[in-house]
This record gives structure tokens, sequence and C-alpha cells, in this order.
């Protein structure tokens, strides 16, 4: 499981990246909202959870542009 979450956190260049921190930290706050107002009634604005879903996607969509870095060695 360790393993998994260390592999989450990782960009493509295999580095530890702050952006697949804050997708994932989002989207725990979008699971945490969507469970608060699903099963204990708690008022929560809709555009909270369009703001949240789209800087999730946001983050997704930047992973999905990045390539890897290739160096040559001499």
């Amino acid at each position: 499981m360790k393993q998994f979450l260390s592999a989450l956190m990782q960009d493509k260049n295999g580095q530890y990246s702050l952006r697949e921190l804050a997708v994932c930290i989002l989207l725990i706050a979008l699971l945490v909202a969507w469970i608060a107002q699903q099963f204990y009634n708690k008022a929560i604005p809709e555009s909270m959870f369009f703001t949240l879903a789209s800087l999730v996607a946001a983050g997704c969509f930047g992973y999905s542009m990045e390539r890897r870095q290739v160096t040559e060695n001499n």
C-alpha cells in the first residue's frame, strides 16, 4: 500500500511533484464534501463541487500534457 501511494505522488520522470499532492488533497476534499451532503444532509454549495472537480481535472490534464525528459548520455 505504501508503494502504491508513493507511486501516486510521482510524475512521469519519477520525481515527487506537488501537483500530484494537490490533486490528491482536492480529490479527498471532493469525496468528503460529497459524503457529507449525501449521507449527513450537510448543505454544501454546488459551486464547491464544480470548483474542486475542475481543479482535479486541471491537474489530470496537466499530467497528460507533461512529457518525459530525455537525457542524452554522451
